[in-house]
């Protein structure tokens, strides 16, 4: 450093801003050893690459072109260079070739530097820079070359983004620096950045990543000085912020060149200053002073300087801080294959990539010719919108022609592939070459009955930025913890302390424990920052110096004598340093530091052994635990480690432990064993994806006044961390050396969480040290060959019993409930499986052993099976399948998914990647290689690798996977993410204030909030939110934004639509649930969706969008047109849910027109059988009133699934849901059209069981979902019980009778609970405390508010005269004649006593009684009923009426008033025309027989067994007392002169029309036999102690029908001498 920097006034300057002159020297010392760094790494790095001229695939010393000093017009090839590594050419296929390289700009010594810029890099924003200014004071300027005089002051940057260092212009170099030329660059193998790309690349995305302008803006950057942040960041360089690992890279760059940022010239000194959360340890000061250079030549010196900077030579001194972006071989690996991935997509795979497609998920009758659909198109040419009509089949590029032809005079020119259709609202686009009915958006038009509005668009380029991205850098931006490594900068602090106190204690003359106490004090400072571990050569290394407070004395005291001879103290020291640097080493490999020490101890070996041909056990030594909790020496003892081995989540061996141990103290707590386990396997003998695992346990220590004997006896180890490692690496080389590794709380593990990896991210995590065998070679795990043959063998060549022995296994459907005898039968017979392709899973998991020996056998089963479908092949991907190849298949096998089936299976594939063993897996190929060719699944598979980072055992893995994502976009889409992560924080901000505010100001509060949201897009415009990538919006509404009045307190937000032609967005965002468990249950409500449509039953499901986008919050699509079954049922009052009218009567108010409640009525039939289906077999808990719902088009769905797999609420002891799902009278009600059971309910009844049936057949997809799930962190999935829920629910082991036969029974038990209503009732109560202010009164029988404006002020109401109805009972209605001001005719409507009745009860709700009339009362003593009666009611209505219109204008003039007098839909009849009676059975009744009604009978013959299932009876008549009968079926099997073949049914009570689905056998019936006989069946009614009445009764001859296929028909009833067939 010259003089002029060390001058007085250079000191003054500094020291008047706040800087001490301690500071500034540790700051000036630190300096000096950055320079001599950079002297004796470029000289060893010369020296390196003569010696080693040829370069390999992945080389990290490789030098790289210089650029330093390039023209500007060359900046772009820096791209060019910068591969995998961000640096190696070599790793990149695309680079230049050598011929093709870039000339070497150097620049001389003496040289002015150049005019350009270093190129700006996107981690080159990191640092703040202290220059001294003309002016005494401090300034910072974003360019070194600026030299107008102007300095303003600083304060310390907001992290991130940072402010870019590279926009400054070099300078000279130092006296004495080489040339940078010369400069070899490290190379970092952790950055991914994209080479040149083809023209129409793929949509380039951007995310967490801040562009900095490249232009250098000449005036400062900040206002104000902030000389307290200076201080803190200069008394505080040890240590660098969170997200400084690649920044220091960058920035050691510049030092290795003699010039940049760190080199304090003349003219511009400056220096770095990093920030941090933590202090690491005090250590002793720092000195420099002068000292008599009488050290020997063995003395080996520790120090971040070289030789000549130091005040004397050190002959053999280690440079300890070599820079290393080597990190992890296996990132390195996957950097590799990230870079091969994308440079390897080509667009034309892939057409028009940066648009998002409307999902396709084509069906037989969405592409049937008999369905019009009818499309009204949009288009800027046309003034009116056109209209086509055309069928499902027809392909949208064939609308898009007919569009043309009005649009355009000639089309001999246009290309009708320019063009693309939009749906109205949604910014997505349909699939040209597609059918219009195979996408989604169309069917869900269809399905509510909305038009279809599609806006032509000429298609248009996409075009995004590819800039290069940083693995490390995305890594770094994320959502995670603190990171724990030390600084490259603190170390090197730490490192000079021990080397100052090293010298004092070789120089000494005596005083040697003093002076050894100081050498302690510094080695436990290192030990401390390196993660507290202390290894056994430090422990025995400072067992060798003299007693110190510092340390717990060692049992065998040494003579002091000895270390007072200098050859000693230097045989202690240099044993102590060896085993630092061993610890430095050690630490930076399992830590994944930034930098690495110059003498590597380990290498790469030449030499391999096979695995195979490794016959010794697997052994090695458990030395101890380090940072072990405090807390733990006063709360256990005898501590000790269970070690296992497994494969597949099955145990290869008994477990070991080791003995058991107490607390040791060195320089920290330690639990030391250092015991040898060896296990009783060789190694040739263990599985590839063997996973070792070490549980800590210890024994608590009981509380004073409990150590008697029987409770000691009692007391059982504790489990108090666990880890697993892999014993073979992502190379399949066995591990060796020392390892360390970080537990896992015993309160984090679960059933999936073996599979993590250590944990190193906690930073109290306890350490667990284990040292493998070194090896003068690697033993390798090598593939078989795949030359074995393998048999194939028919499924019906095997014995009868085998065969039933094999089906009953396969019908267990899932590999968790196989036995032991099942596998042995399976793997036995496993050659006659083929044709049974779904049974793979179950093979494979018979397979008795995966170790070397057996896998030629089961890889030539796997590579000789038939195709698996998708479904099946997601069983290979569970954690019982870690084989690479078998997942290999998988994957393969899987890859036929189209992308809306990617959708579907999504969440499960992210799942999957847990149980994968390495970084780099042919899943996390599909996945990204599919999300870089999809943008609606790129959106998804963000967010759920964003939601995956909360998973602490698996969160490092997910860092990779999501930063792997985001450097395969652009900065387009990074920038999106970026804006949707922003919203999504935002949100969930002003939800967790409005959610703890009070009541009161919870209004308050969210109006304030919802001006930050305005603010956020009036800075960025528009944001996609994340329920979909189609939903585009641009603003906020905060006149329709509220919040729900639940213990969530979740929002409801109406966000402004970009599509002007779309209506606005509503969603509810949600803080404070947890909403993973509402998106598993809403996918498989999805999937069963589809596998009803594939099949041809259309369920007509309501499926909304529910997406977490965190941990505790999320968002909800709201549907519009919905309202709750509370708030239906109490329109009728608060005991409304005991009543069967309440939904009907809701339909038919929205539906007012015969056609449009038929239409509802049918709705409602089909979906609420898909809902009881899906929520019995899904087993969805509490489910009451509010979390039920229903459109006005008749569609019934659930809501708020926070309970799932049987897991109910309790009561005490009792389930609060009692019943098997939800279906109450009131449903009854509405598909009987009455009270009283009609032929709709056989129709739901089939539905029901048919739609059961049909998921029944899919039993294994469902498990194999629901499977992968296991690992999610669901609480109510968490282990196998959960999913044996779903197992039983499905009954996979019955027939489709008797399924049938046990839904219909479920059906019954729960239309017959009165639990349900109860549970509704209770609920109403207990919500009647949060009716909120905008919960608005309203009349059940109005669709809608209306008020005196509206309408027009009443000036005369009379009831003018009554009318008797039948809907469906008798009843009287009145005919009400309505007079209004300014109206020059009178309108009549219709109202009943119970709806004047209702009005009254409302308006008491809102007024005292004093302002209201007297109401009739609705029970009358002694007065004549009939018409006398209703006309005497006519006339008190009337006397109320009068008095209520004449009311005080605030009753007078209310809503309610005005809305009840206003006319309805069903007011637009004539009043003089009552309605007739309409039948309870409605369009649906069949014609009856001649006699009484018609059976439905299901016959089939199989196995000598005659089955006969009695399906429904319908239209059966009254008995002759009017009532209704109480039927049941018998049947003979005639000829029977012994009455021995009798057989009948249940009785069902009180109905024409009854539901059995009863199952009658006859067994033993040789099919000969059957050509003979004939079925009698009879239906009486039972009489009790009378004879029972007779029905009905048919004959049917059996050899008229073809029992080879199951017959199933109506057959009429008939008198007993009536027969037929």
């Amino acid at each position: 450093m010259s003089s002029a920097q060390g001058s007085g006034e250079h000191w003054k300057s500094l020291e008047s801003v706040g800087i001490s002159r301690k500071e500034l020297a540790m700051a000036e010392a630190l300096q000096m050893e950055y320079d001599a760094l950079s002297r004796l790494r470029n000289d060893k790095e010369e020296n390196r690459t003569k010696q080693n001229p040829d370069p390999c695939l992945i080389n990290w010393d490789e030098p790289v072109l210089d650029f330093y000093s390039k023209p500007a017009g060359r900046q772009k090839d820096l791209k060019l260079l910068r591969g995998l590594s961000g640096s190696d050419p070599t790793l990149n296929y695309n680079a230049l070739s050598p011929q093709e390289g870039l000339p070497n700009h150097s620049t001389s010594q003496g040289s002015p530097p150049g005019p350009d810029p270093w190129p700006t890099g996107s981690l080159a924003r990191d640092y703040l820079y202290i220059f001294d200014g003309s002016d005494g004071g401090l300034s910072l300027s974003p360019r070194l070359g600026d030299t107008d005089g102007s300095s303003k002051k600083l304060s310390p940057p907001p992290l991130p983004p940072r402010v870019s260092i590279w926009d400054t212009p070099p300078l000279p170099p130092r006296k004495g620096s080489p040339s940078p030329s010369k400069i070899s660059q490290p190379s970092d193998i952790n950055t991914f950045s994209l080479v040149e790309q083809p023209p129409g690349k793929l949509l380039g995305h951007q995310i967490l990543e801040e562009e900095e302008p490249r232009g250098g803006s000449t005036g400062p950057l900040w206002e104000s000085v902030d000389y307290d942040g200076i201080n803190d960041a200069i008394t505080r360089l040890n240590l660098k912020s969170t997200y400084d690992a690649e920044m220091l890279w960058d920035a050691t760059r510049g030092w290795k060149e003699g010039q940049g940022p760190l080199d304090f010239g003349k003219d511009t000194p400056g220096k770095p200053v990093a920030r941090s959360k933590t202090m690491p340890p005090q250590v002793p000061p720092r000195t420099y002073a002068n000292r008599k250079n009488s050290t020997s030549g063995k003395n080996h010196r520790i120090s971040a300087a070289s030789a000549v900077s130091r005040p004397h030579a050190v002959t053999n001194g280690h440079e300890l801080f070599e820079v290393s972006e080597e990190r992890d071989e296996e990132v390195a690996a996957f950097c590799h294959m990230l870079d091969i991935l994308r440079s390897g997509s080509n667009i034309q795979d892939y057409f028009l990539t940066g648009y998002v497609w409307s999902a396709v998920t084509p069906s037989p009758e969405h592409l049937g010719d008999e369905v019009n659909l009818k499309v009204t198109v949009l288009c800027d040419g046309l003034r009116e919108p056109l209209t086509f009509t055309c069928n499902c089949s027809s392909t949208v590029d064939l609308l898009i022609y007919q569009t043309l032809c009005y649009t355009h005079d000639e089309l001999r020119d246009v290309d009708v592939g320019d063009f693309v259709l939009k749906p109205c609202g949604l910014e997505e686009f349909l699939q040209n070459k597609h059918a219009l009915g195979s996408h989604e958006y169309i069917q869900y038009c269809r399905k509510f009955d909305i038009d279809i509005r599609l806006q032509l668009m000429e298609q248009q380029s996409v075009n995004d930025d590819q800039s290069p991205s940083t693995l490390n850098y995305l890594v770094h931006l994320q959502e995670r913890p603190v990171k724990q490594t030390i600084s490259r900068q603190a170390l090197s602090l730490l490192f000079d302390t021990y080397h100052n106190e090293v010298d004092a204690f070789l120089l000494a003359d005596g005083d040697f424990p003093l002076k050894a106490d100081r050498v302690v004090q510094s080695v436990k400072a290192i030990c401390n920052a390196l993660a507290a571990v202390e290894t056994p050569e430090i422990t025995n290394a400072l067992n060798q110096l003299p007693p110190c407070p510092s340390r717990i004395q060692p049992k065998i005291q040494k003579d002091p004598s000895v270390l007072a001879v200098r050859e000693n103290r230097e045989k202690v020291v240099e044993a102590l340093t060896a085993a630092i640097l061993d610890l430095v080493e050690l630490y930076c490999s399992t830590f994944n530091a930034d930098f690495q020490t110059a003498v590597h101890g380990s290498h790469k070996h030449d030499l391999v052994q096979e695995a195979c041909h490794f016959p010794r056990p697997l052994a090695f030594t458990v030395y101890a635990t380090h940072r072990i909790p405090i807390t733990w020496a006063a709360s256990y003892e005898d501590f000790y480690l269970s070690c296992s081995l497994s494969h597949g989540g099955k145990e290869l061996c008994s477990p070991l432990q080791t003995r058991r141990s107490h607390f040791s103290k060195y320089l920290f707590h330690l639990i030391i064993w250092d015991q040898r386990i060896c296990f009783p396997v060789q190694v040739n003998l263990l599985p590839r994806e063997t996973l070792l695992c070490a549980t800590l346990y210890a024994l608590p220590i009981l509380p004073p006044g409990s150590s008697s004997e029987a409770i000691k006896q009692r007391r059982a180890p504790e489990a108090l961390g666990w880890v697993t490692t892999p014993l073979f690496n992502f190379r399949h080389i066995l591990t060796c050396g020392r390892r360390l590794l970080g537990l896992w709380p015993a309160t984090q593990e679960n059933s999936s969480a073996r599979w993590s990896t250590p944990n190193f991210h906690q930073p109290d995590s306890v350490i667990l040290q284990i040292d493998f065998p070194a090896s003068a070679f690697d033993v390798k795990f090598t593939n078989p060959s795949g030359d074995k043959f393998s048999p194939c063998y028919e499924f019906g060549s095997l014995q009868e019993e085998d065969q039933r022995v094999l089906k009953n296994i396969m019908q267990k459907e899932s590999l968790y409930w196989l036995t032991d005898a099942d596998k042995k039968r399976l793997w036995e017979k496993r050659y006659y499986c083929h044709s049974e392709v779904s049974s793979l899973p179950l093979v494979l998991a018979s397979a008795p052993s995966w170790e070397w020996a057996c896998l030629p056998d089961i890889y030539v089963l796997l590579k000789q099976w038939t195709h698996m479908n998708h479904q099946d092949a997601l069983g290979l991907l569970h954690a019982t399948f870690p084989d690479q190849e078998v997942r290999r298949m998988a994957v393969q096998w899987i890859g036929s998914l189209s992308d809306a089936e990617l959708l579907d299976y999504l969440p499960q594939l992210v799942q999957a990647l847990k149980y994968e063993c390495y970084l780099d897996s042919p899943l996390v190929r599909f996945l990204l290689k599919r999300a870089i060719s999809d943008l609606r699944v790129t959106h998804y598979f963000f967010w759920l690798l964003k939601d995956g980072l909360k998973d602490s055992q698996f969160s490092i893995r997910y860092q990779y996977l999501l930063a792997a994502l985001l450097c395969c976009c652009g900065k387009g889409l990074r920038e999106e993410f970026n804006r949707q992560c922003w919203l999504v924080n935002t949100l969930a901000k002003l939800a967790q204030q409005v959610r703890e505010a009070t009541p009161s100001a919870r209004q308050g509060i969210l109006r304030n909030g919802l001006e930050e949201v305005k603010q956020f897009f009036a800075l960025n415009g528009s944001c996609r939110l994340p329920l979909s990538p189609s939903l585009l919006v641009k603003g906020i509404v905060p006149r329709d934004c509220s919040y729900f009045n639940s213990n969530a307190v979740p929002l409801k937000l109406t966000f402004q639509n970009v599509d002007p032609l779309g209506e606005n967005i509503r969603v509810i965002f949600k803080c404070g649930d947890d909403l993973r468990q509402d998106m598993l249950t809403l996918q498989m409500i999805r999937i069963m969706s589809k596998i009803w449509v594939q099949e041809g039953l259309d369920m007509r499901m309501v499926i909304f969008r529910c997406f977490s986008t965190g941990r505790g919050r999320g968002m909800v699509e709201m549907i519009p047109n919905a309202e709750t079954l509370r708030k239906i049922q109490v329109e009728h009052g608060v005991t409304g849910s005991f009543k069967d009218r309440p939904l009907a009567d809701w339909l038919q108010k929205h539906n007012p027109g015969e056609d449009e409640y038929e239409k509802a009525v049918e709705n409602f039939i089909y979906s609420c059988a898909g809902c009881c289906v899906a929520t019995y077999v899904l087993g969805i808990c509490d489910r009451h009133n509010d979390n039920i719902m229903l459109k006005t088009t008749g569609h019934m769905f659930h809501i708020d699934f926070g309970r799932f797999l049987g897991h109910a609420q309790m009561f005490g002891n009792i389930k609060r849901d009692r019943a098997p799902f939800v279906f109450t009278s009131d449903m009854a009600y509405v598909i009987n059209g009455g009270d009283k059971p009609s032929s709709r309910f056989h129709d739901f009844v089939d539905l029901c069981c048919q739609a059961y049936n049909l998921i029944r057949k899919h039993t294994h997809l469902f498990l194999n979902l629901l499977g992968l799930m296991l690992s999610c962190g669901i609480p109510e999935l968490s282990d196998l019980e959960d999913l044996k829920y779903v197992y039983d629910a499905l009954r996979p082991q019955d027939t489709e009778a008797n399924a049938t036969t046990y839904f219909t029974r479920l059906i019954e038990s729960s239309l017959g609970s009165v639990a349900t209503k109860l549970n509704f009732f209770i609920h109403n109560l207990a919500q009647m405390k949060f009716t909120g202010s905008d919960d608005r009164l309203t009349l059940s029988f109005a669709p809608r508010t209306y008020t005196l404006q509206r309408s027009g002020r009443l000036s005369d109401v009379f009831l003018c005269r009554q009318e008797k109805v039948f809907h469906p009972n008798k009843a009287y209605i009145y005919v009400v004649k309505v007079m209004r001001e300014n109206a020059h005719e009178a309108t009549y409507i219709q109202r009943t006593f119970e709806e004047f009745q209702e009005l009254h009860n409302k308006l008491r709700l809102l007024f005292p009684s004093s302002m209201l009339p007297s109401f009739p009362s609705r029970f009358t003593i002694g007065r004549p009923r009939g018409e006398a009666g209703a006309e005497r009611r006519r006339e008190e209505l009337n006397r109320y009426i009068r008095h209520l219109i004449h009311a005080v204008p605030e009753v007078a003039e209310c809503d309610l008033v005005y809305t009840f007098f206003h006319p309805l839909p069903r007011d637009e009849k004539a009043v003089n025309t009552s309605p007739a009676p309409k039948s309870s059975d409605g369009s649906w009744a069949r014609p009856v027989g001649k006699v009484g009604g018609e059976v439905k009978l299901s016959i089939s013959y199989k196995n000598n067994k005659l089955f006969i299932m009695v399906m429904h009876i319908r239209g059966l008549q009254l008995l002759q007392d009017g009532n209704d009968p109480d039927p049941y079926v018998k049947i003979y099997l005639l000829p029977d002169p012994q009455k021995t073949t009798k057989k009948k049914t249940k009785v069902a009570r009180k109905t024409c029309n009854p539901t059995y689905n009863e199952m009658l056998v006859y067994d033993g019936i040789p099919k000969g036999d059957l050509q003979q006989r004939e079925l009698q069946l009879s239906v009486l009614s039972e009489q009790g102690f009378w004879e029972n009445i007779l029905l009905g009764e048919v004959h049917i001859r059996l050899r008229e029908l073809d029992l080879a296929q199951e017959k199933t028909g109506w057959f009429a009833l008939g008198s007993r001498s009536h027969e037929t067939s």
